[in-house]
């Protein structure tokens, strides 16, 4: 018997809406398997950077791919390496965004076991919500 899967939609009065629950993507299963193949390129594509930057670098380490929720996986890579500090990049959303969206930095912030070092890149364009 083959697995069933529940998919949400969300809608409103959009063109966008209209088109998420038109699309044919949610039902050909030769276009969702060539989506997450892509998906797994690109993650290989990071993980096969981020080595390259360490041994670079001469760093001594691992890279840990985890999945879930990007806060509540990092977190849990913190915990699972016994980490004595954690550093995470922010994109520096406004107040209202991160409000309503959350953020990864912050969840990470207010989670992890050990003191948490957040970067932001210098050049950052930074939008102000108003």
């Amino acid at each position: 018997m083959a697995a069933t899967r529940t998919v949400v939609i969300g809608i409103d009065d959009s063109d966008h809406s209209e088109y998420a629950f038109d699309s044919s993507l949610l039902t050909d299963p030769n276009i969702i398997s060539e989506m997450l193949r892509d998906t797994e390129e690109q993650i290989c594509e990071l993980v096969d950077k981020y080595a390259l930057k360490m041994k670079e670098k001469h760093l001594n380490g691992h890279i840990k791919q985890l999945s879930g929720k990007p806060g509540e996986a990092i977190i849990e890579g913190a915990i699972e390496e016994n980490a004595t500090l954690l550093m995470i990049g922010t994109r520096g959303r406004g107040k209202v965004r991160r409000t309503f969206l959350g953020s990864v930095s912050d969840y990470c912030l207010h989670h992890a076991p050990c003191p948490v070092l957040i970067c932001r890149h210098r050049t950052a364009n930074i939008k102000k919500d108003k």
